[in-house]
Order: C-alpha cells, then structure tokens, then sequence
C-alpha cells in the first residue's frame, strides 16, 4: 500500500542540509543524482573541495544556462565549473585518491540503508537491470566518513531504511549518516538514531515510514533547518 510522506523537504532542501555539516577544509566526492545538488549551497564562506572521480579536483557549481563546456563535466556528465585552483587527472590517479583515503567525505544516493550501515544502491537486482555500480564501491571502502542523501521511501511509499539490505550491497557497514526529505539519521552501534527532524516532522511519522527501529537522539536545543529558520526539536 503507497504512504504519503508528510511535509517533505525537496533535493536542494535537504542538500542544504548535507551542505551545511561538511566542515570547512573536507574534501569531498558528490555522487551522481541527487548528490550533486550539494555544489550548489555551499556557504560562499566556507571552502569544501570537490572530486569528480573522471578526474577533477576542484569542482565548482553548474554554469549559468548557455555557458556550460561540454569538455567540463562531473561523473553524471552533468556539467560544471572549475574552481580556482582546480586540477585535472587522470582516471587512475582520481581512484588513487578515493583507494588511498585522500577523500574525508562521500555523498551517496541509496536504494536502501539497512539499520547497521549496509548500503545498496546500485542494482535492484532483476534479471535485465543493468549494472550501475561506477566508483561507489570504491568510495565507501575508501573515504573516510559515507553519508548518503535520499527520499526517505520509494516512489511507491516503500521505507528505504530497513532492518537489512534485500538489494545487492554496494559495502557492508559503511554508511555513517543518512539525510532524507523527513529526517536526519545517523547510523550508531544501537542503530538508527534520529539526529533531526525536517520542521513540521514528528518522530512518530518518520518511525512509520521507516522498516527499522529508531532512537531519538534529538538534543534539546533549537536545531537550525535548511530553510534557514530554527524550529523546536519535536
């Protein structure tokens, strides 16, 4: 049966929200999707470099309408700008950087999360599904912190935070904090703890449209939302 998500943020709310945890100075690599979103808010005063794995460091944000390169362009063939001080590589050498554990951060898209950090988001597994999987299991066994940005439930209504993984993993365990349309969650040795809750959420309409328990790990104090306004944690 399809459920109706209550007063869901759109992408570039809840890229907003990714955009506004990663610390000044990470380097970080934008997965394809809704990810890549992110390049787009961040604060102007806080630098966060950003790798493409076709071999780009450095990555700015889209070009304004009729000004894109077709040579300057991300992973998704999206195109992009080049920062200052950008530089470009080959291949092999972007994948050094992701195998060697250069990268702080990765910000994935999901299939599913399974409550202990398992990530699947690659192929559903059908028997004709074409595989898909590009450098994100390179990603989450090489960089050091993987959160991942995606609609808490299927266009179908179905949660995409379970108790385990039914699609091909792309990594077991690795997932640390997931960022949805309803709710932040980090992943936690007690399993999905509830961080914050997009303004107008409760706890109790994120917990059922989620196929795993929740902890509230809410602090007490006003938490600052995407919108850029501060709402009570309820």
């Amino acid at each position: 049966m399809t459920r109706t998500t209550p007063q869901a943020l759109d992408r570039r709310e809840i890229a907003r929200w990714v955009a506004r945890d990663i610390p000044d100075g990470a380097y970080v690599n934008l997965g394809i999707g809704m990810p890549e979103t992110i390049a787009e808010c961040i604060a102007e005063d806080k630098e966060v470099i950003l790798h493409t794995e076709n071999g780009l460091l450095g990555m700015g944000p889209p070009p304004p309408p009729g000004e894109e390169d077709t040579e300057l362009i991300n992973a998704g063939k999206q195109p992009v700008t080049a920062a200052p001080g950008a530089s470009f590589f080959h291949h092999a050498d972007s994948f050094a950087m992701i195998r060697g554990g250069h990268l702080d951060i990765c910000v994935l898209g999901a299939l599913e999360v399974a409550a202990n950090g398992d990530l699947a988001n690659w192929s559903t597994g059908a028997a004709r599904a074409v595989p898909a999987v590009g450098g994100a299991m390179d990603l989450v066994s090489g960089v050091k912190a993987v959160y991942v940005m995606t609609r808490h439930c299927t266009r179908a209504g179905e949660p995409k935070l379970v108790n385990e993984c039914r699609y091909p993993l792309t990594g077991r365990g690795v997932v640390d904090r997931v960022y949805t349309d309803l709710a932040v969650i980090d992943i936690t040795p007690q399993g999905l703890a509830v961080r914050e809750l997009a303004p107008g959420v409760t706890l109790a309409e994120v917990a059922g449209l989620t196929a795993a328990p929740l902890h509230d790990q809410r602090s007490t104090h006003r938490e600052s939302h995407p919108d850029g306004n501060s709402a009570p944690s309820e």
